[in-house]
């Protein structure tokens, strides 16, 4: 390794997560090529499933809740005629029926699975009870009660479906488990069904073209090519980058830094905004614009960092 110390680093990250490691390792691998002194990942991705996992260093980790409120969207394929222990392919096989729907039932379906429905999480989800993920009582051979939620399939769609395989598009809001909605499925269509391959293809707006994969970070690394790594960096506000942008003059700037209120003139109200400084175009941090035309610090990156 070509870094002696652990860095400072700030920004963002799209990270194409490999099959069969955890989102942690992956993150673990990732923090390690770039010698970071702070990062985290966005969204857990289970070790069956790839794609898209967002990483973020440093300052932008101050962001990252509000991309974990985005919508994603993934591509599944799941084996009908068999109900897992896991709802996917880890699992044990608890019940076996014969496929026997039609085109028509199916359409039905994925229609019924579509707007907002209520899930119960898998006792194999990595939600806590008592600080503990649940799939760890899972192995152990406990049964946590685990409350209804209400989540949103904004589209469901059909991309194929040959004997006993079927692979859908998934548009679905924050919460939602996957793993569910196939044993949902499965349930509906009288079969039974459990998740063989998952691929999360969008959070938010984020681009699939911005996707790094871990040999392409450590054939970097090795080649100890560090301008190269760090370029892949997108900036620090790459997680709220909905959000709309307001620029302040270099005072303005210096003041809002201080976490003072600023005199603003704009036509967002009621807004979170991103705040950068007009004339290098740096990003400041989060303000709050109201109905008055007063904006005010809400979130601020380190002084040291802008």
């Amino acid at each position: 390794m070509f870094f002696y110390k652990k860095r400072d680093i700030n920004g963002f990250l799209l990270i194409d997560k490999p099959i069969g490691i955890s989102s942690n390792n992956t993150l673990q691998q990732v923090k390690s090529i770039f010698h970071a002194k702070k990062a985290g990942y966005i969204g857990t991705l289970d070790p069956l499933a790839s794609g898209m996992l967002p990483v973020c260093f440093g300052e932008s980790t101050k962001f990252s809740c509000y991309l974990n409120n985005s919508d994603k969207k993934y591509n599944v394929v799941a084996k009908l005629g068999e109900k897992t222990s896991t709802f996917d392919s880890d699992g044990i096989i608890i019940k076996k029926r014969d496929i026997s729907f039609t085109h028509i039932e199916l359409d039905k379906t994925l229609k019924e699975l579509t707007g907002f429905i209520n899930q119960i999480p898998s006792m194999y989800s990595a939600i806590k009870h008592n600080g503990v993920p649940l799939y760890k009582y899972a192995r152990q051979g406990l049964n946590i009660p685990r409350n209804i939620r209400q989540i949103k399939i904004y589209k469901l769609t059909l991309v194929s479906q040959k004997n006993n395989l079927i692979e859908l598009n998934v548009h679905c809001s924050k919460g939602t488990y996957i793993r569910t909605l196939i044993d949902d499925l499965g349930e509906k269509l009288g079969c039974g069904a459990h998740v063989i391959s998952l691929r999360r293809t969008q959070v938010g707006l984020l681009s699939y073209s911005k996707l790094v994969t871990i040999p392409y970070l450590k054939e970097l690394s090795n080649k100890k090519n560090i301008n190269q790594l760090d370029n892949l960096l997108m900036p620090v506000d790459t997680p709220v980058c909905f959000l709309p942008k307001v620029y302040l003059s270099y005072k303005e700037s210096f003041n809002f830094k201080l976490g003072k209120k600023i005199s603003f003139k704009s036509y967002i109200k009621n807004s979170l905004v991103r705040v950068l400084e007009k004339e290098k175009k740096i990003f400041l941090g989060l303000g709050e614009i109201y109905t008055e035309e007063i904006l005010i610090p809400y979130r601020l990156i380190s002084m040291s960092n802008s």
